[in-house]
């Protein structure tokens, strides 16, 4: 992975993904008010569907509020997400 390019929002974004540990998940609300910008929820999510590095990044560990998958915006879409987590012992519907 080289040198992250990416607004300073996108770059604290990126690297709060990396912190997420295997086989725990976040939502988007809870990723923006680690990131102490509470009401950018939809901010994140779009900072979270612009990662470069969708599998070092880990942004498929990033589901929303009400509990569903949302998207995926690496390659393979929801199925893959669905996948990795899987892996990871995580199963949503």
């Amino acid at each position: 992975m080289s040198k992250l390019s990416g607004t300073h929002f996108q770059l604290k974004v990126w690297n709060y993904l990396k912190k997420i540990p295997k086989g725990k998940v976040k939502t988007y609300l809870e990723i923006a008010k680690a990131i102490r910008k509470p009401k950018a929820f939809r901010a994140v999510a779009n900072a979270v569907a612009k990662n470069p590095y969708p599998i070092q990044i880990p942004c498929y560990r990033v589901i929303r509020s009400d509990g569903k998958l949302g998207g995926y915006s690496g390659k393979g879409g929801i199925n893959e997400k669905r996948r990795l987590l899987a892996s990871e012992k995580i199963y949503i519907k």
